[in-house]
């Protein structure tokens, strides 16, 4: 059986077929369908039922292609999940909830449930933990909703932190003074405020302490009232460096610690304060912790398969 799609224009085509129509492969390998794409035809191959999954799931994804904006692997596999567990107007609320604009005009969704839970809890709970490998949207989900929540005036200030766990001997032989030393640390948190922001604006809040981006070092000793605060990176603290920047919260606030616990780059007998603060934190009121997972990465699609890999290398035969 043949089923034809006529796609809207050249750019919703190229949203969902993806690089090299790697979207189409995974399509052809989730449904079983065989799929041709020709100018704005989509031609869909196979079974009724091959054809009507591959149909549904084009279909799930629509809001997105027809707009242009691109279709990962991702979108694909999370709307796959929705299908199988019969969470469809889940998906459908998720496709709707846009969290932000970036400056090229790209919309900023969470992509999976996972990351949806994620989204809510930072909403909600006064403290939240983001827990999971990297690529899944720990640090950018949390600094989106802390630049809207700044330019909506419900912060005073966004406060983005994480330790430099090299600051001593090794940062001794860079040029320039702390903050030009450190500053490598923190460009994943400035890299996403780029994204939502224009550098010379960015450069204006900075210089008036709407947003500081500091390590935590810095964070001693300071209450930090009506703040967004984000503390990356936390698998690299210690309990008393984890137990000190919790302390800071002051009032009207809220705080995302993120991390992955498996990529501690702290000294073998060193515990690490994310790990300590799972152990007694959980059940306090306000406070939520979100694992995300694999099926969260948001990166290149190798990041998924490296991460098993090194997961299969680092497990016990």
């Amino acid at each position: 059986m043949g089923l034809t799609i006529q796609l809207p224009s050249s750019d919703s085509a190229i949203a969902l077929a993806g690089e090299q129509e790697a979207n189409l492969k995974l399509l052809t390998q989730q449904t079983g369908a065989q799929i041709i794409l020709r100018g704005q035809d989509l031609i869909i191959f196979g079974t009724d039922k091959q054809t009507q999954l591959c149909q549904q799931l084009i279909y799930m994804l629509e809001t997105t292609w027809q707009a242009g904006q691109q279709i990962s692997p991702v979108d694909i596999m999370a709307a796959r999940q929705a299908l199988n567990t019969k969470r469809q107007d889940e998906w459908q609320d998720l496709q709707q909830d846009v969290l932000a604009t970036t400056r090229r005009g790209e919309l900023i969704r969470a992509k999976t449930f996972r990351q949806r839970q994620y989204v809510q809890s930072i909403r909600k709970y006064t403290l939240t933990f983001g827990i999971g490998p990297a690529g899944t949207g720990k640090t950018y989900l949390a600094a989106v909703l802390a630049v809207q929540a700044l330019l909506g005036n419900e912060f005073e200030r966004l406060i983005l932190t994480r330790p430099a766990i090299e600051a001593g001997e090794k940062l001794g032989f860079l040029p320039g003074d702390l903050q030009q030393k450190v500053n490598p640390y923190l460009r994943p948190l400035y890299d996403a405020l780029y994204e939502l922001i224009e550098s010379d604006r960015i450069a204006s809040l900075m210089e008036r302490g709407t947003i500081e981006v500091a390590p935590l070092a810095y964070m001693r000793g300071r209450t930090l009232n009506r703040a967004f605060v984000i503390l990356d990176e936390a698998q690299n603290t210690t309990p008393a460096q984890m137990k000190m920047m919790l302390t800071r919260l002051g009032r009207e606030s809220r705080m995302v610690v993120t991390g992955d616990v498996t990529q501690t780059d702290l000294p073998a007998n060193q515990k690490s304060g994310l790990t300590v603060a799972q152990q007694i934190l959980q059940g306090i009121e306000g406070i939520a912790f979100c694992y995300l997972g694999k099926g969260d990465i948001v990166r290149h699609p190798l990041v998924a398969k490296i991460i098993d890999a090194y997961e299969q290398y680092e497990s016990p035969s």
